[in-house]
């Protein structure tokens, strides 16, 4: 596997960063996951967009997106494979241990592995953490992940694959890695980004092209739906068939189906929406 490390492709055993790297000793830094299918990553722009607001949300320099651009062609062409995910990942650079940044250069890095597409509906969880709606990190991408490792655990030991937070105020938010979409009385819904979710560009998408609508809903919404679906970059649209051991009646249900439909559609129409 070849990786983009700091301005050049490197072979895996050499694409390393220092072990006083930011992103590494405090999980300062930001990321992006891209779908990438033929050698076309999908919604490139949207990302590289996301990856500057969150990296100026955490405090980050802008990242030069150019380059970013030119690592994420370069990793697609030097791995080609069907389908992969390609992740791009942007740090404070090396720095001083502690929360303090350094002054060098931030960290960026490219990769891409193989990935399956368009998985089979699945099992999801509610979890008794909450996602922080007013705190510093709130609806950005950043690397600080240790919340969504210990959520997904949880998920796993329940025979589930994803686990879904509300806020502090009760509220339905997100998954570890998705964006969670409800079917009630017909409509579909999902919640606001003032709920502390993230932008997901999937999630944006959906809202575009399917007729879906923002909604302020109860954590306890999930237990009255007809369906339950969640978006990322790699799920596209997926079907939830359970939800704390409630069986959905159909997954995917025809809001889900159509939802699906139109999405690969549109997707397939403009790989750069």
């Amino acid at each position: 596997m070849t990786i983009w490390v700091d301005g050049a492709l490197r072979e895996s055993a050499d694409a390393t960063v220092s072990v006083y790297d930011h992103g590494l000793t405090v999980g300062d830094g930001v990321f992006e996951t891209l779908k990438v299918q033929g050698g076309r990553p999908f919604a490139l722009t949207r990302h590289l967009n996301r990856l500057a607001r969150s990296a100026r949300g955490l405090g980050l320099p802008d990242p030069d997106l150019d380059e970013v651009a030119r690592a994420c062609a370069a990793v697609i062409e030097a791995n080609p494979m069907p389908a992969a995910r390609l992740r791009v990942t942007y740090t404070g650079g090396r720095s001083p241990f502690g929360s303090e940044r350094g002054d060098g250069p931030a960290t960026l890095v490219a990769a891409v592995s193989p990935v399956t597409l368009g998985p089979p509906p699945t099992a999801v969880v509610t979890v008794p953490w909450t996602r922080n709606e007013r705190g510093a990190l709130a609806g950005l991408k950043t690397t600080s992940y240790g919340e969504n490792v210990v959520a997904l655990a949880r998920a796993r030991e329940q025979g589930a694959t994803e686990a879904l937070f509300a806020n502090t105020q009760g509220r339905l938010c997100e998954g570890t890695g998705s964006n969670v979409f409800v079917v009630l009385g017909g409509r579909l819904l999902t919640p606001p980004l003032g709920s502390g979710c993230l932008a997901g560009i999937t999630r944006e998408l959906v809202l575009e092209w399917s007729g879906a609508e923002e909604a302020d809903l109860p954590l306890g919404a999930l237990a009255e739906a007809e369906e339950v679906f969640l978006t990322s970059s790699t799920r596209d649209i997926q079907a939830v068939q359970r939800v704390d051991g409630r069986d959905l009646p159909a997954a995917p249900g025809p809001v889900t189906a159509k939802a699906q439909r139109i999405f690969a559609e549109r997707s397939a129409e403009d790989v750069n929406p």
